[in-house]
């Protein structure tokens, strides 16, 4: 079976043969071409039942779907009649599929008749779709994956592509080693993995993107690097020059905190080559100045011409799997449906289309709006689909307190326990990977589909049937009649061609006829696809026709740099991010164990000199805290980042550890053009930890340790892994808890450190290992025990000290494809390795997603460095 992956933006195909072998990528999709990431590679360990929501619940308890269903729609319809339809939102996800977003947009501003429809894409590409659609007149990403095969100089900016894109970023290593010429230029405060293949790396100072643009455009303005051609489709040329006038080189470099001479190179790099691909993420996005920061971008790519033909133009890499096909159906709240506003024309063109004479007049509250009006108690109910903003969404706190004081909160899920359904009245269990049946819309435009091929568990339903059902239930059974996703495709792709005639990118409408038998067919296609581009559509723009009224182009001028300002009392300034083997919150890759190897607990990246001056090591625990709360984790020492700054990632919850929700620390503060939160810059302080004890804990449950500074949760092969830190004695700590008097033990200790196993009835299920300092066992070791039945007194005793008889652990795992290990590299590279590739053939390692290769280069730095 042929399907698309579940995560990022990327889109990559993949093939399910056997479901008890690895799931492989899907050689002939274009997005891939047959690779895939290491979080990809382990799909097929995502699709246990063990952790699902399987059931419907009300308050806790479980329901029949029918209870749950009318259960939702009376009370909506009650709250509806009470408060009007304003009091309701719909709170959507990069998740859920294009079929599904489509019935969420059309239940709620079609049929309710109120905008407060948004999604989890607010907080990644609500900026990108402004600047699209001040640039162009339309949301409409111009680039294909192909360019990155054909430019001449790659712009990397604000993404860590080889972490978060991993299969884009591939394309890229394998062009430049095709094209060793090739430029790669990488805008970032840190220098991240993907610095590891730049020619140049930019480590301006963070929020300063738009003035390095702003002086791109001003001097490609003075040095005669205008496309004559492309001025006469460009509008708003003169005021915008006339304001990056001011951003000469002396003070870019100074405002970015870069040397002229590193900010004149990207300058002249960028003019001195037509095919020109600038990419970028969440760096420019996430930001008060997030629009025009895109703006920038475009500008100059508008300015310069390079845009339109092979290998050149503004891409922004979009962050899940089907945030665009969210875009296509109107799922923020600022759009209609199928690219229309509201306007009189658009209302009352989806209005005659719809059947509907309640449609939404007005654009709803956006994400941090529509949370901050249910805090106020004027959104009375919420549905949210497939998302977590509990732990996603800034001010993390708040967030969790208006969903308590919410009168009717709906969550359809596939995890049983998240840090928001922990807090939902009402829990519809929703179908996962696998089970889902639709279609997803990638970042350069390209729909593919993703079909099911494993019998749902429980009765988890699709997200539309849900919704559909709902609606039927509220007296709009006509309008939601569905059977098949594939009608809902048609029916969205009708819309999207409805009275277009060319005015709308947004146009798919040679799909609307589409039968059941093709829908099941559809092979990956770029939209536009209509009449006189049946097949699809690479690259827009071509022919400089854009869609605005007057078919041009807008230049903007540039925002002036915004940065958090320190102080005192908060003297660092965190970044937040991905990493490599992790996903969004956790809900799936946290249960993977094998994604849990590369990093298992939360952690802090520090600068070597301000880990120094706060008394931090290497592995201690600090505290991070803001004005608006606290976090706690381990230190990792990173000399890639600049003085004053931090880094931690953003995946941790309540489920995984004891308080590690970063977006906990950042402020609601927005671009005020798109309403997408500035996650990048919060002003912050560190606190060291100092326990008494640190220790292991192996469990065959979940349980959530009480009583400790700091705990962590990490999936093993039979068994829980926690990492703790406590103040009262180890010994007595571990008694207390639940279920450890029945145990039998056995104990070893010596001086300070601790260890313990607890058997039951012949069954190993507590292994703990506490000491001072973090006591170091083979944790394969340990964690293959709780899987074994059967072991000698002798195998005991081993385990007892943590480590086999013979042989040595592995030590962190570098390489999560193949599960390689820190110590088995180090020998390598000992016995003659001395470089990636030679690395690759001994082991495996970096020869699926490539992901480790930056660490497989440092690990050789470092021991040539030592020797």
């Amino acid at each position: 079976m042929k399907t698309t992956c579940p995560y990022c933006g990327v889109g990559c195909g993949v093939e399910v043969k056997d479901l008890n072998q690895p799931v492989s990528g899907d050689s002939l999709h274009p997005a891939n071409y047959g690779r895939l990431c290491v979080k990809g590679s382990a799909l097929g360990e995502t699709l246990s039942s063990e952790g699902r929501l399987l059931w419907p619940q009300i308050h806790g308890s479980r329901v029949s779907l029918a209870a749950a269903l009318d259960h939702v729609a009376d009370r909506l319809r009650d709250i509806i009649a009470q408060h009007g339809p304003e009091s309701v939102a719909f709170y959507g996800s990069g998740q859920l599929l294009t079929e599904d977003y489509y019935t969420a947009n059309k239940l709620m501003k079609g049929f309710i008749g109120a905008a407060n429809m948004d999604t989890n894409s607010r907080l990644c590409m609500a900026s990108a779709v402004v600047g699209y659609k001040r640039a162009f007149g339309a949301d409409a990403v111009p680039c294909c994956y192909e360019d990155i095969e054909q430019a001449d100089v790659v712009v990397l900016v604000g993404s860590n592509a080889a972490w978060a894109h991993p299969v884009a970023w591939q394309r890229l290593v394998q062009a430049k080693s095709d094209r060793p010429d090739m430029k790669l230029v990488v805008i970032d405060p840190r220098r991240t993995a993907s610095c590891d293949l730049a020619d140049l790396h930019l480590a301006l100072k963070p929020g300063s993107d738009s003035a390095l643009f702003a002086g791109l455009l001003n001097w490609l303005s003075e040095q005669d690097a205008v496309d004559a051609e492309m001025l006469p489709h460009l509008m708003n040329v003169d005021a915008t020059l006339a304001a990056c006038r001011a951003w000469d080189l002396p003070k870019v470099a100074a405002t970015c905190q870069l040397s002229e001479q590193e900010v004149l190179t990207f300058w002249q790099w960028f003019a001195a080559q037509p095919r020109v691909l600038t990419l970028w993420c969440m760096g420019i996005n996430q930001s008060q100045t997030g629009s025009d920061n895109n703006n920038a971008i475009i500008n100059a790519h508008l300015l310069s011409g390079k845009m339109g033909y092979a290998g050149a133009g503004p891409f922004s890499l979009t962050g899940q799997p089907n945030a665009m096909g969210g875009r296509e159906v109107g799922g923020l709240a600022n759009q209609l449906a199928a690219h229309m506003g509201f306007s009189d024309e658009d209302v009352d063109r989806v209005s005659r289309f719809w059947g509907s004479s309640c449609v939404a007049r007005q654009p709803g509250l956006t994400a941090v709006n529509l949370f901050k009006a249910m805090e106020r108690g004027e959104i009375k109910a919420v549905w949210i689909m497939g998302t977590n903003p509990a732990v996603s969404m800034p001010e993390g706190n708040r967030i969790a307190k208006a969903l308590e004081k919410c009168e009717l909160v709906v969550v359809s899920e596939v995890s049983a326990r998240s840090d928001t359904a922990d807090l939902a009245h009402v829990l519809l269990p929703a179908q996962g990977w696998g089970e889902k049946n639709g279609t997803v819309t990638n970042s350069e435009r390209r729909i593919s589909r993703q079909r099911s091929f494993i019998a749902p568990v429980g009765e988890a339903k699709p997200d539309w049937w849900l919704l559909a059902q709902v609606a039927q239930r509220l007296g709009f059974a006509d309008a939601f009649a569905w059977q098949h996703p594939c009608e809902i495709f048609a029916e969205h792709a009708a819309l999207s061609g409805f009275e277009n005639a060319g005015r709308r990118a947004f146009d798919i409408s040679a799909l609307a006829t589409i039968t059941p038998e093709q829908y099941d067919q559809l092979a990956p296609v770029q939209w536009p696809i209509n009449e006189l581009v049946p097949g699809g559509t690479a690259r827009l723009f071509a022919d400089r026709h854009f869609f605005h009224p007057d078919g041009k182009a807008r230049l903007l001028p540039p925002a002036i740099p915004v940065t958090v300002q320190t102080s005192e009392r908060y003297p660092l300034l965190m970044n937040t991010g991905r990493i490599r083997d992790q996903w969004h919150t956790m809900t799936r890759t946290g249960n993977v164990p094998r994604l849990m190897q590369h990093y298992d607990e939360p952690f802090v990246s520090l600068h070597p000199h301000d880990a120094e001056a706060h008394g931090l090591r290497q592995g201690d625990i600090t505290r991070v805290q803001s004005a608006l709360g606290w976090w706690s984790g381990r230190v990792v020492i990173d000399t890639g980042l600049t003085r004053g700054q931090l880094f931690i990632p953003m995946h941790w919850t309540r489920q995984f550890s004891a308080q590690a929700n970063v977006n906990g620390l950042v402020s609601a503060l927005c671009c005020p053009e798109s309403g997408q939160p500035a996650l990048k810059q919060t002003a912050v302080r560190l606190q060291p930890l100092r326990p008494a004890w640190q220790g292991w804990l192996y469990l065959t449950d979940v349980m959530q340790p009480q009583e400790v500074l700091y705990w962590s949760r990490a999936p093993q092969q039979g068994a829980q892994r926690y990492v703790l830190a406590g103040q009262a004695q180890a010994a007595d700590w571990l008694m207390q808890q639940p279920g450890m008097q029945a145990l039998q033990w056995q104990q070893a200790q010596a001086g300070q450190q601790l260890h313990r196993l607890g058997w039951h009835n012949g069954r190993l299920v507590c292994a703990f290992y506490a000491g001072p300092a973090l006591p170091e066992i083979d944790h394969g070791f340990v964690a293959c025990a709780f899987a074994d039945t059967s072991s000698s007194p002798q195998q005991r005793h081993a385990l007892l000290g943590g480590r086999p008889a013979q042989g040595e652990s592995q030590g962190r795992t570098i390489c999560s494809c193949f599960g390689v290990g820190e110590v088995a590299i180090r020998r390598a590279i000992e016995q003659g390795c001395d470089s990636p590739a030679s690395l690759g053939a001994a082991l495996k390692c970096g020869t699926n997603c490539g992901s480790c290769i930056p660490e497989l280069k440092n690990l050789l730095v470092t021991l040539r460095v030592a020797q």
